[in-house]
């Protein structure tokens, strides 16, 4: 399963590319707002630090306008994968982007109807948000069960990317699945590395290590 990074931040977004598991990054309007700087910045500084798919979302709403600024983001960097809204014009976009070449992230997919049209428009990838689900009492890993089941009936080039990851179980249960991508933010693949008996485990090591004669 590959690992996205779900930040604008580039601080967080070179540490965790430091670990060397990171292959790609997402972002969103609300990621890009928290950084206080102008969008194509950010995307040239993320793509100058990442070799990989790099999802920049639009923010119109009519598809004219998301096929135009889809067209200028996928034009600033090869790695850019325009990210379109589960919307109706967003599926336009979504189809006519995808047509010229360009690679779309559907994203904003509660359930699984909205992932099969998204895959049919031609999508890249379709991005789930599990954690979101989970908020309101749905089953957020029983959709991307699902839809690892849907379109392994069918041959769609279109990758599963789970998104909101929230714990790292979020993240386990989607690699048993067979999820294609997760996408996470540096605090949740901080927590991935992490388990208690590693760090006692560590302190025991250098605490016996004094009594090594030297």
């Amino acid at each position: 399963m590959k690992i996205f990074i779900d930040s604008a931040d580039i601080k967080e977004i070179r540490e965790a590319n430091q670990l060397g598991v990171i292959d790609g990054v997402t972002t969103n309007p609300s990621l890009v707002a928290k950084t206080g700087r102008k969008f194509e910045e950010v995307l040239a500084d993320i793509c100058a630090e990442i070799d990989g798919p790099i999802s920049a979302e639009v923010v119109s709403t009519e598809a004219k306008e998301m096929i135009a600024e889809g067209r200028r983001l996928s034009a600033l960097h090869p790695n850019i994968v325009v990210k379109c809204p589960m919307t109706f014009d967003g599926l336009k976009a979504t189809r006519a982007l995808s047509e010229e070449g360009i690679r779309v992230n559907v994203t904003l997919i509660f359930q699984p109807s909205q992932a099969l049209l998204a895959a049919k428009a031609g999508a890249a990838y379709v991005s789930p948000f599990v954690g979101r689900l989970d908020d309101v009492s749905e089953d957020g890993m029983g959709l991307i069960s699902t839809l690892v089941e849907i379109f392994g009936n069918y041959d769609y080039d279109t990758e599963i990317l789970v998104a909101s990851v929230r714990s790292p179980t979020h993240f386990v249960e989607s690699a048993r699945m067979g999820a294609d991508v997760a996408t996470c933010p540096f605090s949740v693949i901080q927590t991935l590395l992490r388990h208690p008996l590693t760090d006692i485990g560590l302190a025991k090591f250098l605490a016996d290590w004094k009594s090594v004669p030297k």
